[in-house]
């Protein structure tokens, strides 16, 4: 079970990576579509994302949602299925989209499904595992779940 783990937890920010660029390792290009996203764009995407997810909280909550404790928790339930859902069914969320990116497998699928989506959006939402990243800028939530977040288009 340790190398499992250390499979995906290794966090080799200082090493190189192989080929000398992210995404090299898994064949994608240096450069344009399918090339590895770039720290900027998963903000903004995450922040456009988050912010979706306060606006539909603050509509369904009712007359002074802000005073209500469990308000946040709101906010962070439509965010996990505003972004776990369109990952797993589309491979990218509304703000991806907006931003241009996506999430792909590295094995190959054509989505990565209900439950690596699930995972990947929970590791998210405990702040840690994204900013942890290894050469090819991948967090520790994508190395679990086996995907990188690529462009999906210039």
């Amino acid at each position: 079970m340790g190398s499992w783990i250390e499979s995906w937890m290794a966090a080799t920010t200082a090493n190189p990576p192989e080929g000398g660029y992210p995404g090299a390792r898994f064949g994608l290009p240096a450069v344009g579509v399918s090339a590895v996203a770039s720290l900027g764009r998963r903000v903004v995407a995450l922040a456009l994302d988050w912010l979706l997810g306060y606006a539909i909280a603050l509509l369904i909550s009712g007359p002074d949602p802000l005073g209500s404790p469990a308000f946040s928790w709101n906010v962070l339930g439509i965010w996990v299925l505003l972004t776990a859902v369109p990952v797993a069914i589309f491979g990218a969320s509304a703000g991806m989209t907006a931003v241009g990116i996506r999430v792909a497998s590295i094995d190959s699928a054509a989505v990565i499904g209900v439950p690596r989506a699930v995972l990947r959006t929970v590791l998210i939402a405990l702040v840690l595992p994204p900013l942890a990243r290894d050469a090819d800028g991948r967090g520790w939530h994508d190395r679990a779940a086996r995907t990188i977040v690529v462009r999906s288009r210039a």
